[in-house]
């Protein structure tokens, strides 16, 4: 009996007020304006936006626990500046708590960092501790570009992010590296954008030795990767001809993939050249692509079918639903035990391993 703990979830559909006191908050940074005041959101409107779509596909899928963060694509630390980015994190992983809160057997948060160009680490790292030790949160994203697109921030591996890196040690907590939107035209923000950076972080961190400085450091790069596991081979190359140690010893005892890849053949190849304990479901449900492919009659981002129709075995196919997700987030681990301890709602079933994998 195995739990299926989707590591990538983003709060897509969150109540209009919030995304319209944004675009007010950003016209009044723009006018040298004090923002309006942050609009009454009730919890019938947070249960309204997401009984109808999130846990509507997490029932239908038979998902256990969901990550849940922030909608990645109006993170966008380039609008603004470093005071607009960090009130804005705030309101948004606000409203990522009472998700949790209202739903806790079927979310549990993971926040975003205020981030902006030119800005350095401070504001980011007091919004991860609120959220981690004040609000519960399991996780965060990181995003490597703040610029949206300029890729003109230190890479991954440079002590401008060490102090970051620190308190993610610290509080023992990973981090997914998640861009923003574009705001480089000549790039498709979901398309494009994300599936590069993913692959721009992983060589940043292959050229690098950041994890011999910090190796509880824990990243996961969504998205499959990027590019990385189809051109597996090009990697390994480079850091042989890097003078760098294997794949296997320098990068992946920290670095994680998901499953976001949204067909049967990448999800298999996922799984043939990446060793299983280094990948963790992940779906992205109600995000990048929302449609039902003609091919299967499935949703695209339906990722479990993928996985459950691979030719993994039974114990790999455990590990990434679930065993995986437990180890990379101890406090998600911490969470499922309590919750499991204390049952006093509908999920308790669930949360006791009902989602069991196809014999």
């Amino acid at each position: 009996m195995t739990m299926i703990i989707d590591c990538h979830g983003h709060y897509t559909t969150a109540p209009d007020a919030h995304d319209i006191w944004r675009r007010a908050q950003l016209s009044a940074a723009a006018a040298g304006r004090a923002p309006p005041p942050y609009p009454t959101i009730s919890d019938d409107e947070i249960r309204n936006s997401i009984e109808r779509n999130q846990l509507r596909l997490i029932e239908e899928r038979g998902i256990d626990m969901t990550l849940f963060s922030p909608r990645a694509s109006t993170m966008a630390p380039h609008l603004g500046d470093i005071r607009t980015s960090t009130e804005w994190a705030a309101r948004c992983n606000e409203l990522i708590a009472r998700v949790c809160t209202l739903f806790p057997h079927r979310f549990a948060g993971v926040c975003m960092l205020p981030q902006a160009p030119g800005a350095d680490l401070d504001a980011a790292i007091s919004e991860l501790d609120r959220c981690v030790n004040g609000l519960g949160f399991v996780g965060c994203n990181l995003n490597p570009d703040p610029g949206g697109g300029a890729f003109d921030h230190p890479p991954l591996t440079d002590r401008f992010w060490y102090p970051l890196y620190e308190k993610l040690c610290e509080l023992d907590i990973p981090a997914m590296i998640h861009v923003s939107g574009s705001c480089n035209h000549a790039m498709h923000a979901t398309g494009a954008y994300y599936i590069a950076a993913d692959t721009i972080a992983f060589m940043q961190l292959l050229e690098g030795d950041l994890f011999s400085d910090f190796p509880a450091l824990r990243l996961i790069i969504p998205h499959g990767g990027g590019a990385a596991p189809y051109h597996w081979g090009r990697y390994r190359g480079l850091a042989d001809m890097l003078g760098k140690p294997s794949l296997s010893s320098h990068l992946m005892k920290n670095i994680f993939f998901d499953t976001c890849v949204y067909h049967q053949p990448g999800v298999d190849l996922l799984g043939e050249v990446v060793d299983t304990s280094n990948i963790l479901f992940g779906s992205e449900m109600i995000g990048a692509v929302r449609g039902i492919d003609s091919q299967t009659g499935r949703y695209f981002d339906d990722t479990r079918h993928y996985v459950e129709n691979s030719a993994l075995t039974l114990e790999q196919k455990a590990d990434i639903f679930e065993n995986n997700a437990r180890r990379v987030f101890p406090r998600l681990d911490e969470k499922l035990a309590a919750l499991v301890a204390a049952p006093h709602s509908q999920g308790q079933a669930r949360l006791n391993g009902s989602s069991a994998l196809p014999s």
